[in-house]
């Protein structure tokens, strides 16, 4: 929690008991949406609204301190790792999960960095593999 004080710090934001508990609630889920994180903050009594806890995850998405992506359901998740990293992206659940291939990740990033998108600049690299579980079990665990 010391480093994002100072992360909020450094970009002149006060460590207010609000951008704390989204914290908290964010370092707990690691992946998670706006409605996710207002209920697990609420859930610890920290008195928070809706468009409190959109505006501080968009704040700190702004800030790279966060990343986010849109899901199928066009619902906004935040996400609390910002290196290089794909995801598993379940339709059904609508869940991310991280997938930690550091060697198929710099393989992917090191082909395509090297390719021209005539008019454009790569700027970054964001793989998603979509999935459905394969049983039921599977489903029940996120």
């Amino acid at each position: 929690m010391e480093e994002f004080r100072i992360l909020l710090k450094k970009h002149s934001l006060k460590a207010t008991p609000q951008r704390l508990a989204v914290h908290q609630a964010m370092m707990n889920l690691g992946h998670a949406s706006v409605d996710m994180v207002t209920e697990h903050v609420l859930a610890t009594g920290t008195k928070v609204t809706t468009a409190s806890v959109y505006n501080i995850l968009s704040q700190l998405a702004l800030l790279g301190i966060y990343n986010h992506r849109l899901s199928s359901n066009n619902k906004m998740y935040f996400d609390v790792n910002v290196y290089g990293h794909m995801h598993l992206y379940d339709i059904d659940n609508h869940v991310f999960k991280d997938v930690i291939d550091d060697e198929l990740f710099s393989m992917i990033q090191s082909k395509l960095m090297r390719k021209r998108f005539k008019g454009y600049k790569i700027e970054g690299l964001d793989i998603q593999i979509i999935g459905r579980p394969t049983k039921k079990k599977f489903a029940t665990q996120a």
